[in-house]
């Protein structure tokens, strides 16, 4: 006996057993249950997703021996010879090789016919936007009245060819693409119902590759148990899909998360060994900071069996949420940009070396810079889309901590600077003296005569700009108590009062100001001295 493909074989013969069309199915299995039949049906979607193993389950839900039901027998030979696709009633025709008007008006005028064995003559018409307009305008009056035995279902690709002349006359169902979760169960039951031994982790891999489509899956199937010798493995369909090993992926946020540009390039040179696909490799990354950032929002979405799962959330929890959304436009628009670079492996490598330079820098290092007055030549970009070519400017915004040994009272004054905090929140900070700022946190101390400061919308904006500055979430906690140093307020005001100072010493020390006050017997009143800015 000749071999049968799986796409052929486990082609769904009823509603219960099609996968991931259960909208469609709810409202077709209501209205065959109520007897509520439109005389047009329009299915629409991508390849393989079951739109003409639709409109054959409804063709025998119609012509079924058993009567009009959602739940056709399957036995009688109105359903077998559906099944096997000789039933005389049921004519399926192919509008990419049948796009003439006289082909149409021909099929046309066989439907005043009845019947020659099945309750219905069901005309399914697969791709139906190739027609030209002379066949639509052909088919449109019988498409609106046909005759009481003839049902028309459609089934297009690309619904927004097909003239809404046609669109107003049918009953219209999108069929959705197949989760790749809902692919890799369908096809783990069957090779368990086939008795061939496979691994999930293979299943996932064809699942993805499939994109949405069950057909395509199992073609792939179909190639993977060859291709293993009938078996299905992970090494194995890798090898075979060409697909990237999901470690890389990790080891390439691990390096960025180290600051590691040697261990980037390594990640690269290992794929070019492989002769693996870069713009395969950066579409997968990006799908991979997506799902970090769905943990971030959402750490409950995760799936408790994922063999993934501790190392994705340690990965989410490593990388500021703003910093995914930044390192997701560089790996999209890096891929957008491999035809224009010089090489692919080029392309992917300088795409590598952009998300190491808009990293989230240490903690220690910016400070350091800061103390030399070299802050503003040191930024991690964070929450701005990397340079184009329109010219567009990137907003930078640096992660800045400091050492937990040898605080200084500028240290802390060159950050508030550098915060974007005004009013109540900003005079707050700069009475407070910092004693602890790590990783993970900020512990300042106010003066007591200042305890007034701590309320709570100016506590809210002073950790919110901590956070969005250090690129990271800091526990902000304020003691009150008595201050050992200077707090940034108090040295302002010394530098205040010691310009003023000087302004005054300047005014009484003018020549011209002296001869008015000799001659003139003028005063100099105090307040009115002002120091030029």
């Amino acid at each position: 006996m000749s071999y049968q493909v799986l796409a052929r074989k486990w082609r769904p013969r009823n509603f219960s057993t099609l996968v991931g069309q259960e909208h469609v199915v709810r409202a077709l299995t209501h209205a065959l249950t109520e007897k509520r039949l439109h005389h047009a049906y329009l299915f629409t979607g991508t390849r393989g997703v079951g739109k003409t193993t639709i409109a054959r389950i409804l063709a025998k839900s119609l012509n079924c021996e058993s009567g009009i039901t959602a739940t056709p027998c399957g036995q009688c030979s109105a359903c077998q010879e559906i099944d096997a696709g000789r039933f005389v009633d049921l004519l399926e025709v192919d509008a990419a090789t049948n796009t003439r008007v006289d082909e149409m008006r021909q099929l046309l005028e066989n439907a005043v016919y009845a019947p020659t064995r099945g309750r219905f003559k069901v005309y399914v018409i697969d791709e139906v936007h190739m027609l030209s307009t002379s066949a639509f305008n052909a088919m449109l009056k019988t498409l609106e009245e046909p005759p009481e035995h003839v049902k028309f279902i459609l089934a297009t690709t690309d619904p927004q060819k097909i003239p809404v002349t046609v669109l107003s006359r049918c009953l219209q169902f999108n069929l959705k693409q197949m989760p790749a979760p809902a692919i890799s169960s369908h096809l783990a039951a069957i090779l368990q119902a086939e008795g061939i031994p496979y691994d999930i982790p293979a299943l996932s891999l064809i699942a993805r590759s499939a994109a949405g489509s069950m057909r395509d899956s199992l073609s792939l199937l179909d190639q993977a148990i060859a291709h293993g010798a009938g078996r299905v493995d992970e090494p194995q369909v890798r090898a075979m899909l060409g697909s990237l090993d999901q470690d890389h992926l990790y080891e390439i946020l691990e390096a960025l998360q180290e600051g590691n540009a040697a261990a980037l390039l390594g990640v690269a040179a290992a794929l070019s060994v492989r002769s693996l696909s870069f713009g395969a490799a950066l579409q997968d990354l990006a799908a991979l900071l997506v799902r970090m950032q769905i943990v971030q929002s959402a750490p409950a979405a995760v799936d408790d069996e994922d063999p993934e799962k501790s190392r994705l959330l340690a990965l989410a929890a490593a990388f500021h949420p703003e910093f995914i959304q930044l390192a997701y436009q560089i790996v999209t628009v890096g891929r957008q940009e491999l035809p224009l670079a010089p090489d692919e492996y080029a392309g992917f490598v300088m795409t590598l070396l952009r998300l190491h330079a808009f990293r989230p820098q240490k903690v220690g290092e910016l400070v350091q810079l800061a103390r030399i007055g070299s802050l503003k030549a040191v930024s991690a970009p964070l929450a701005s889309a990397p340079p184009v070519s329109s010219g567009e400017e990137v907003a930078k915004v640096a992660a800045v901590s400091l050492p937990k040994e040898g605080l200084r009272h500028e240290d802390w004054s060159s950050l508030i600077d550098r915060l974007s905090v005004s009013g109540l929140a900003r005079e707050l900070a700069t009475n407070c003296e910092l004693l602890k700022l790590d990783e993970g946190a900020c512990l300042l101390r106010l003066a007591p005569g200042k305890a007034h400061l701590q309320m709570k919308p100016a506590l809210d904006k002073l950790h919110q700009a901590l956070g969005e500055y250090l690129g990271r979430q800091v526990q902000l906690k304020i003691e009150v108590g008595e201050v050992s140093g200077d707090t940034p307020a108090q040295i302002t005001g010394r530098q205040k009062q010691a310009i003023q100072a000087d302004a005054e010493a300047a005014i009484l020390d003018d020549e011209f100001v002296r001869e008015a006050q000799d001659i003139l017997g003028a005063s100099i009143l105090d307040s009115s001295i002002k120091p030029i800015a």
